[in-house]
């Protein structure tokens, strides 16, 4: 589509902060709180103004393919508790996947839990739902409508009926049953009402629940007061014998490691009958590398960790004498995941941003390597510690993500629902390639499209991106991006800088005063798609989400000669008071504190993207999600990005808001909410790349 565009003004406040001496304008600071009848309306008219530019004729026909496409019934690779097998179904268009068990393969699944009974609209999602040690009982926490707040429930297996009780003020909790399955250890925050409106996700702390029994009755395990922001994950080994606590502090890698002997009976429901031998022993308490707990044989505690190799490795650590051995060194991959399973560690590696399982025995000596499908990725490792079953799923690209069962003994892999799609994935085709950084760096990427075509100038690409938080970006399946590769047009997806292809080096290089490199990486791409003729910069749009919405924003405003049009999700964009909203100071590991540090203002300030808007620029179309129950990234970074955006515009680049109601972040969206936003995308993808969506 080609302007002029004209927006309505959004009106201005006259908020200036002081940054160690430099004065900083907020003229959008009102768009902050969402409550007020002048943000709402706005918000409205942001809307309306969307809706106009994306309710075109095309839009419905896209709709119609992404429903198509998505049309298939797909299955989680199972999780084994006593003699019953627990599985996640999502079939067709619908809104939430559905939660089965059962106690043999060859026996039809039963029913066990259905989030869609719970809304019409399908916005009640399972988060986290884990069953008891011999899968009598199922804890599962519920989110609505996108928040990360969650309530936790238990339900009887067998009779489908949940206990009376609920558990609220948890959020990422985890839920650690007992061996004589009478209840679990959790870590919640306290209620709201009990502390300062800013402080709801501070005070973390591990409980204590028996079922059948009010959460006020709850036992107080363990906190810390003296540390506020600490975070606490709760586990129990599997012989029973200890209850482990892996210590967060935000996201920070570094982490640490308590654990207390657990007594032979559950716990009591009175606090002066601890279930505790001891008090918790601070056994990693120095803050210094990342530490996964594994499991353990008697005193002898094995871990996942990057201390002292940034690739990873596996030690085991004797909790009684302190004696500590390498068992899996270093590798020249990049160990991402490992359990115990079958007396053997299987251990996920990435080669060049794909994945090789490999086997271990539990004296560190090499027994083999689990064959897989193709190049693509291994997601949700299962199995114990004395079982032949290893159960995974395994994506990529072009091969829907479908659980698996490898049975140790005859070393056979075999797919346990083979995925029927209406689509041939063989017409199409991956390739990786790698393309040169601004400080020399070689950056993976993959590219995936039809087979037989030859790309050119006039090739619609969409580059995707994310670089951060040590989050590795394997292929990986999505029915969503077949209809984008229907129409002859390119994706690529670019290993970035910040996440954890390559290890703890490669996060750390794209991490607080290195976050540049990840934007640099992320161009690079651009240049190397550009420079090979497989596109141009009228034809190539980027999309990023959350932190990837840092990305493309900062990407658009550094090199809008580069990019046709950016889709920015949920992004991250004002970096200097995002770490003052909910969650935000979990993320200071990564791009650090603007207000207490004056180095770190001087990085932030030079490439958050709210603050680097210039006048009279030409940048490029883009379309700006987010949703009203973001509880994680909060909608006004979109808000005031967008109204910047748009009173700076020539009048010659189209500014559109989206922001979706009773919708967050993004984990547990209802489908059909998803196929919405998507057909949004590729419609305005279409105008702004300046091709014709040709469906049937």
């Amino acid at each position: 589509m080609q302007g002029p565009y004209v927006y309505p003004p959004t009106e201005t406040c006259n908020q200036v902060d002081d940054f160690h001496g430099t004065a900083v304008a907020d003229p959008y600071r009102w768009l902050e709180d969402p409550a007020t009848a002048e943000s709402r309306a706005w918000t409205q008219a942001q809307n309306e103004q969307t809706r106009a530019f994306l309710d075109r004729p095309e839009r419905d026909s896209i709709l119609k393919r992404l429903e198509a496409v998505c049309h298939y019934t797909r299955w989680s690779a199972p999780t084994k508790r006593g003699n019953r097998y627990f599985t996640w179904k999502h079939e067709a268009l619908q809104n939430q996947p559905v939660l089965y068990w059962q106690q043999r393969f060859s026996e039809t699944p039963k029913l066990l839990l259905n989030p869609n009974a719970m809304s019409k609209k399908g916005i009640v999602s399972i988060m986290n739902a884990q069953p008891s040690r011999n899968g009598e009982w199922l804890a599962y926490s519920m989110a609505r409508s996108g928040s990360d707040w969650q309530d936790i429930r238990i339900r009887h297996v067998d009779t489908k009926e949940d206990c009376p009780e609920t558990l609220e003020h948890t959020k990422f909790a985890g839920i650690a049953w007992h061996p004589k399955n009478n209840g679990f250890f959790y870590n919640r925050y306290p209620d709201p009402a009990t502390v300062n409106e800013t402080e709801t996700s501070y005070y973390n702390a591990v409980y204590w629940h028996t079922l059948n029994t009010d959460q006020a009755e709850d036992i107080l395990i363990y906190e810390r007061p003296d540390h506020k922001d600490y975070d606490f994950f709760p586990q129990v080994s599997h012989d029973g014998k200890f209850l482990i606590l892996t210590v967060y502090l935000g996201t920070d890698r570094r982490n640490r490691i308590f654990y207390a002997p657990l007594a032979e009976h559950a716990p009591h429901n009175r606090p002066e009958q601890p279930d505790f031998q001891g008090e918790f022993i601070e056994l990693l308490n120095d803050g210094d590398a990342h530490y996964r707990f594994l499991g353990n044989h008697d005193h002898t505690f094995y871990f996942f960790t990057d201390k002292d190799a940034p690739k990873g490795s596996v030690v085991s650590l004797n909790v009684q004498t302190g004696a500590r051995q390498t068992v899996i060194a270093e590798q020249e991959d990049t160990l991402e995941s490992v359990i115990i399973a079958g007396f053997h560690f299987v251990c996920a590696y990435l080669h060049h941003a794909h994945h090789r399982v490999f086997l271990y025995d539990l004296d560190g000596t090499f027994s083999h390597e689990v064959p897989l499908p193709t190049l693509g990725a291994v997601m949700g490792l299962q199995g114990k510690p004395q079982d032949d079953e290893i159960f995974l799923n395994f994506t990529s690209f072009l091969f829907p993500t479908s659980p698996y069962l490898y049975q140790e003994k005859t070393r056979e892999l075999s797919a346990l629902h083979p995925v029927k799609l209406d689509f041939d994935t063989e017409n199409y085709e991956t390739t990786q390639h790698f393309c040169t950084s601004k400080d020399g760096t070689q950056v993976p990427f993959f590219r995936v499209r039809k087979k037989g075509v030859e790309p050119t100038a006039d090739t619609p690409t969409l580059m995707y991106g994310y670089g951060g938080f040590r989050n590795a970006m394997p292929p990986s399946f999505s029915a969503l991006l077949l209809p984008w590769l229907e129409q002859g047009n390119t994706y690529c997806l670019v290993n970035l800088r910040g996440g954890y292809e390559y290890g703890t080096a490669w996060y750390e290089a794209g991490t607080l005063e290195r976050k540049q490199n990840v934007f640099d990486d992320f161009q690079a791409a651009g240049d190397y798609l550009v420079a090979q003729g497989w596109t141009s910069p009228a034809k190539l749009a980027i999309r990023g989400g959350s932190n990837g919405g840092l990305l493309v924003g900062a990407c658009m405003l550094q090199r809008p000669d580069l990019f046709g049009a950016v889709v920015c999700q949920v992004p991250v964009l004002d970096m200097l008071r995002y770490h003052r909203f909910t969650i935000g100071r979990y993320w200071v590991s990564d791009y650090g504190n603007a207000d207490t540090d004056p180095e770190h203002f001087k990085f932030l300030y030079a490439y958050s993207p709210l603050h680097n808007v210039k006048a009279g620029v030409k940048y490029p179309d883009v379309l700006i999600t987010s949703a009203d129950h973001d509880d994680r990234v909060v909608p006004a970074h979109a808000k005031k990005f967008a109204a910047t955006l748009q009173a700076a515009s020539t009048g010659e680049n189209l500014v559109l808001l989206r922001v979706d109601t009773d919708a967050g972040h993004g984990a547990g969206k209802p489908l059909s909410k998803v196929l919405e936003e998507q057909a949004d995308i590729y419609a305005f993808l279409g105008q702004t790349l300046g091709f014709d969506w040709q469906l049937a």
